[in-house]
């Protein structure tokens, strides 16, 4: 019996005993579960401006979890190692643990990062539900490839997002494997509930063009985003064999862009 998640665009319907294109979510007794719920891969205390997030709670510490998995199929991924690793390979952390480790380290918010949260946002849901209620402030950083029910869902418990627009829509057929549309729907739609949100797009000399970064400029614009970071990209996966983005490129990219429209572009990577 196939069963349907909802936790991103990809709505896969998903035969019993089988995964998702995640590798996250799977099909248990006809119902659509997590593979390794609350099973850690990545956890560490990094400044939030790592994320990046320069806008909010600036100069304080953030404590980051991941779990494995990825709805995307980036070509470039920086944290492949992480993100395409069997899920049922981390550490079992409780939602519980989670939010009394941030308080113990004195972190006042909690980013899902690292991977992809949305395909395992229940578990970042769980532990945002336990860790507002302490007082706690949260975070996700994200590919934005949200079906539009699970935004719906998580907007009341994230108070701040940072949202990968990688590229054009023929860069996501090509080098991401997925789709430009739900992620700018969700760009429009935190935007518009009024979270905090910045945008991050890490910019490939060669391959992201100056008419590339301003059709993405007017797409944010339209979107109502205030703060766009342009980052350099460093050879990973399928794409070792490519010179890193210089920091001239990334620095004239940020200088001819600047103005009318958005109000913060930063650089970063470099």
């Amino acid at each position: 019996m196939r069963a349907s998640c909802d936790f991103c665009f990809r709505r896969c319907s998903i035969e019993e005993g089988y995964y998702g294109y995640c590798n996250a979510r799977t099909n248990m007794n006809g119902m659509i579960r997590d593979r390794a719920y609350g099973k850690v891969s990545a956890i560490a205390i990094d400044p939030v401006e790592k994320k990046p997030l320069y806008h909010f709670m600036p100069g304080t510490k953030t404590l980051s979890v991941a779990m494995a998995g990825c709805s995307f199929n980036c070509a470039f991924c920086q944290n492949h190692q992480i993100a395409k690793d069997n899920p049922e390979t981390g550490r079992f952390i409780s939602p519980e643990d989670i939010v009394k480790t941030a308080i113990k380290n004195q972190t006042p918010s909690i980013s899902f990062t690292y991977t992809e949260p949305i395909v395992w946002q229940d578990y970042a849901a769980d532990i945002a539900t336990i860790a507002k209620a302490e007082g706690l402030k949260t975070i996700m950083v994200s590919n934005g490839a949200f079906s539009e029910e699970a935004l719906e869902r998580m907007l009341p418990l994230i108070d701040a997002y940072n949202i990968d627009l990688k590229g054009d829509a023929s860069f996501y057929k090509e080098y991401v494997h997925g789709d430009i549309q739900p992620v700018l729907r969700s760009i429009a739609r935190i935007s518009s509930y009024g979270a905090h949100i910045e945008v991050t797009t890490m910019a490939i000399e060669g391959i992201h063009t100056q008419e590339m970064m301003a059709e993405l400029k007017d797409m944010l614009v339209d979107a109502g985003i205030d703060i766009w970071h342009i980052t350099a990209f460093y050879p990973r996966r399928f794409m070792s064999d490519r010179s890193p983005s210089s920091a001239a490129y990334i620095r004239k990219l940020r200088d001819s862009l600047s103005g009318n429209g958005i109000r913060y572009i930063h650089t970063g990577n470099i």
